[in-house]
């Protein structure tokens, strides 16, 4: 199969900004990392977006973009086209080089329950922008098959477990604002995965609602902190917990206002939370189908020392590694693995398993559009 270079851009949930990332890959195999970047939001646009979150809870049509939604998504193509222009001028790159795009846009709603996702954004505005043909709205074809369209990584968390020497089976815990995991015990055979509970977003609100900041730096105001071990057992009692894979969260699950946080000083809030994202990583062990010898934690979790440390002791005797650690980028792995993404949409290669989303076959998905927003037929 023919190598692609491909960019890809992720938003995600705790809404800190956009990655972006260079691969060249034939959409089975990844043959070279390029270049990754970063974009952050601005507060206002951060508030926006939050604002946004609040609006999608109305939502009844996913096309729909009442109100502050109808800003938010002009805002979220605009930010990432600028993010594609910044970084190729910056990284040298031209974009007729450039095969495909992935764009996953911002997830402000996701009830599979309802066979409803929505991420904002505009693939077509996009890809008319830059000049670059784009793949976008990659979980709406699973959701509309009764799957449950997240986590969506998993395929290019076994491309990447491929190339480790790490003892199996592997699990891979993307810790976004939502955290997830993989896990693979060799070969070509499908991942399996889930969502295992809150991840980051639940911690970020939290301190930003306390302090004014918008994370846990590093895990340091968790680690001055006393976790609330009634607290976290209560919150691990909800059916989510029990379930066995592959299952999926909205971001606001187990929002501050859902789960009642309002006694808790800064610190004993943080490690609290902190120790729930833990604790619920440890709940999935038994349900998978061996448990894993080596984790390997990424996004932005792996850079809360506090909580890669409480994973660590929550998972032994199993070997904890953060992403950087085993020559991965912990920041730009999920923009990366939409690059991939998008080259198997554009091949018209399973992007989704029963084992992943529950999708009732492996599917394909993601709209794919030429440079001038047009549909593209599959590449060979």
């Amino acid at each position: 199969m023919s190598i692609l270079r491909a960019i890809g851009l992720m938003s995600g949930t705790s809404l800190d900004g956009v990655d972006v990332a260079l691969i060249e890959t034939d959409g089975e195999g990844i043959s070279r990392f390029g270049p990754t970047g970063y974009r952050p939001y601005a507060e206002a646009e951060r508030a926006i977006l939050r604002r946004a979150l609040v609006q999608a809870t109305e939502l009844t049509d996913r096309t729909e973009r009442p109100g502050v939604l109808a800003e938010a998504d002009d805002l979220v193509t605009r930010a990432h086209a600028d993010t594609v222009e910044r970084f190729l001028r910056e990284k040298g790159v031209f974009v007729g080089d450039i095969a495909i795009i992935g764009f996953h846009g911002q997830t402000v709603l996701h009830r599979p329950q309802a066979k409803l996702t929505v991420q904002i954004g505009n693939g077509k505005m996009l890809a008319r922008r830059i000049g670059c043909p784009v793949a976008y709205d990659f979980r709406a074809a699973d959701v509309a098959a009764g799957g449950q369209g997240a986590p969506l990584v998993p395929v290019f968390h076994r491309a990447l477990a491929a190339r480790l020497d790490r003892p199996r089976p592997i699990a891979i815990l993307n810790i976004g604002g939502v955290a997830n995991v993989t896990f693979i015990d060799g070969g070509d055979g499908d991942p399996v995965a889930c969502d295992t509970g809150p991840g980051n977003a639940l911690i970020d609100d939290f301190m930003r609602a306390r302090t004014g900041h918008p994370l846990d730096d590093g895990g340091a105001m968790a680690a001055k902190g006393k976790a609330d071990e009634a607290f976290i057992a209560r919150i691990l009692g909800h059916p989510f917990f029990a379930l066995p894979p592959p299952k999926s969260l909205d971001r606001n699950t187990f929002s501050a206002a859902n789960i009642g946080l309002a006694g808790y000083s800064a610190d004993d809030g943080a490690a609290t939370l902190s120790a729930l994202t833990a604790n619920a990583v440890g709940l999935v062990v038994p349900l998978l189908p061996r448990p894993p010898a080596t984790w390997i934690v990424s996004g932005g979790g792996a850079r809360n020392k506090t909580l890669v440390g409480m994973l660590a002791r929550r998972l032994a005797p199993a070997v904890v590694e953060v992403a950087d650690a085993v020559g991965w980028s912990a920041d730009a792995l999920e923009a990366q693995a939409f690059a991939y993404l998008a080259v198997r949409a554009l091949k018209q290669l399973p992007i989704t398993f029963p084992t992943t989303t529950g999708a009732p076959r492996p599917m394909s998905g993601g709209v794919v559009v030429d440079a001038g927003g047009h549909s593209m037929p599959p590449a060979p």
